[in-house]
């Protein structure tokens, strides 16, 4: 009687153990899937910043010192800017550039070279230091402003043309001038910029048509257009002169 208690208790402990649910192991319970995740995609390059300010004192006493503007210049210190902008350099690496220009000229420029800086054009220099105190060595620099007469031709010789350039105004740029130089009567003024007379062979730091358009889109005119023999490759002006 004991053995056949012992062998049903048994029977109904196996039973019980059968029907009911037994939870799954840890190695063996399926795990939910990790989260998805999209990466975000980083700028190819930094947003261009453009700044517009009013010249500081101490950037009037320079150009005073240096007589790039004195009493009598076409545009008072009041009525000039420095605008700040980002450019790729010639290392392929951005720089804070800033030239002085025409107040009402500034916020449109501006518009150019963040145009530029999209296109990756490489700008040699354009740094105030550089336009007004000391030249580059490679004497390449991107700038503006200058209370000076328009230089005349090379054709024709001489230093001034008892006329004001539209420097004097800040409403032209002369941009990199090694790879664009001033011509004339198949002649550079500057012996390094000889070899970019040729412009059918398109280098870097040469004004191209997007440059061009990138200019016409304010209205300003290039001096690689002027008929005749005399080509002013670097140059953009409000007026074309």
């Amino acid at each position: 009687m004991r053995l056949a208690a012992a062998g049903l208790l048994a029977a109904a402990l196996l039973a019980g153990c059968s029907s009911g649910s037994s939870a799954p192991s840890a190695t063996t319970a399926r795990q939910p899937p990790p989260p998805q995740t999209t990466p975000i995609a980083k700028p190819k390059h930094p947003k261009p910043v453009v700044t517009v300010a009013p010249l500081s004192p101490a950037i009037r006493s320079e150009l005073r010192a240096r007589h790039l503007w004195h009493s009598g210049c076409p545009v008072p210190q009041s009525g000039l800017r420095v605008l700040t902008v980002p450019y790729w350099g010639f290392d392929r690496q951005v720089h804070a550039g800033q030239m002085v220009v025409n107040a009402r000229a500034a916020k449109p420029l501006g518009r150019v070279f963040k145009r530029l800086y999209r296109l990756r054009f490489p700008i040699r220099h354009m740094t105030l230091a550089e336009a007004y105190v000391r030249l580059p060595a490679d004497g390449d620099p991107t700038a503006s402003f200058e209370c000076r007469q328009a230089v005349p031709s090379p054709c024709t010789g001489g230093k001034g043309t008892g006329s004001f350039s539209m420097h004097a105004y800040g409403l032209a740029v002369d941009l990199n001038p090694v790879e664009n130089p001033y011509v004339g009567c198949g002649q550079s003024r500057d012996r390094k910029a000889q070899s970019y007379r040729d412009r059918s062979r398109v280098r870097r730091g040469m004004v191209t048509p997007a440059v061009i358009a990138a200019f016409r889109s304010i209205g300003w005119g290039w001096g690689g257009s002027w008929s005749g023999n005399t080509k002013d490759y670097m140059h953009f002006s409000s007026t074309g002169h």
